[in-house]
């Protein structure tokens, strides 16, 4: 993001970071602590790479599953959990948009009903920004949460065109705006706008052919009908996603610093070398891990990558908020080599800061996944680094 594209500006921050959080204990849960790591969200590049999402393997396999896929959804009743098997290893593009609507739980499994509940829904949206997308000017908060939300859109991706136009600015402020006002417990909070991206672009590659441009892409010419469509399932299935990890975004995110603290004490667990370097060099996993929380590695990875990802956290039987705790793991110890080659603060956190994800593909994310399940697998029955810290 612009004011910290310099890497002396980069490492100036870590310092400051590292002044800031001397005096801390990592063990208590700080409001203050999470203010602090949260105004600096904004200054995080993001791993923008829209080119690469209708990339996808046709060999055989491939094949098999899309008829695996179309079989399940052409079925009068879906079998919900027939789906999410089949897509915790991916879901194809093709299928994606039907699948991740029915994951949600935004569809129901009846055939029959979909397209009456597609268009009650997609109704309520409409009158949902009739009724909600009007900022009182009596209410501070309400003006407070549009002004946020105003400044942090444009942010959004700012070297790819598709983000950058007006008519999908609006669409995201309206859609984090309702979303705010209907969550008063957590309100807007920077990073949910990262959240919403996903869905934006699965829906809207529905909507396209699949060798369209998606960067450069012009909103203007999709019906406005089409682009309705898409912010409001876009709206829906955001709010079904966050219903997963609504404590992250309520009373200064007190949640997050649980699952940073979690994830602090199972890395101690399977790796104390890598724990021990980190902490001798004073590197509190606040620090970097924050956002892997807030922002669900979204600024971490392209985005097909984390497209992918989400395929597998849709299709989490239980909910995707431990697992993610695992994924974030895995991540970090995948980083391993590279860290203990640091010896000081700045170099670790500048490496924690802009992880070379640039170029990772399905096949590493797929990687990523599958230790993460063993992770979980291994460790989930002990409870010691799932205990919150008083």
């Amino acid at each position: 993001m612009p004011e910290y594209n310099s890497f002396s500006n980069r490492l100036s921050l870590t310092v400051m970071w590292r002044g800031r959080e001397t005096s801390a204990p990592q063990s208590k849960l700080n409001p203050n602590r999470i203010l602090f790591y949260r105004s600096r969200l904004r200054n995080y590049p993001g791993r923008p790479q829209l080119q690469k999402i209708s990339s996808n393997s046709q060999d055989g396999e491939y094949e098999t599953k899309i008829e695996k896929f179309q079989l399940l959804l052409d079925s009068p009743q879906l079998d919900l959990v027939a789906l999410k098997k089949l897509s915790w290893s991916g879901v194809p593009r093709n299928m994606r948009a039907v699948s991740w609507r029915l994951l949600s739980k935004y569809l129901p499994p009846s055939s029959e009903r979909r397209m009456a509940v597609l268009e009650s829904k997609r109704q309520g949206y409409q009158d949902l920004r009739h009724n909600y997308f009007k900022v009182d000017s009596q209410d501070e908060t309400q003006q407070d949460t549009y002004r946020q939300i105003h400044i942090d859109v444009p942010r959004m991706n700012p070297q790819i065109p598709l983000f950058q136009q007006q008519l999908v600015q609006e669409m995201f402020e309206r859609i984090l705006f309702i979303w705010a006002i209907r969550h008063p417990a957590s309100g807007y909070v920077q990073g949910i706008n990262d959240l919403v991206t996903p869905f934006f672009i699965v829906f809207l590659q529905e909507a396209l052919t699949p060798n369209t441009d998606l960067e450069k892409f012009d909103m203007s010419t999709l019906e406005e009908e089409t682009r309705n469509i898409i912010e409001a399932d876009s709206f829906w299935c955001l709010s079904k996603f966050l219903d997963c990890i609504q404590d992250n975004y309520i009373f200064a995110q007190l949640g997050i610093q649980e699952k940073v603290n979690q994830l602090k004490d199972l890395i101690q667990r399977i790796d104390v070398n890598l724990h021990r370097h980190l902490q001798t060099h004073g590197v509190d996993y606040l620090q970097f891990s924050f956002r892997w929380m807030n922002n669900l590695l979204t600024r971490e990875l392209p985005l097909h990558c984390t497209i992918r990802l989400w395929d597998t956290y849709l299709a989490e039987s239980d909910g995707f908020a431990l697992f993610h705790l695992y994924v974030c793991a895995a991540f970090l110890l995948h980083w391993k080599e590279q860290l203990m080659q640091q010896n000081d603060f700045q170099g670790l956190m500048l490496l924690l800061q802009n992880l070379p994800t640039h170029n990772w593909s399905d096949r590493q994310i797929n990687v990523l996944l599958a230790e993460a399940f063993r992770l979980k697998f291994t460790y989930a029955d002990a409870p010691k680094h799932l205990e919150t810290k008083s």
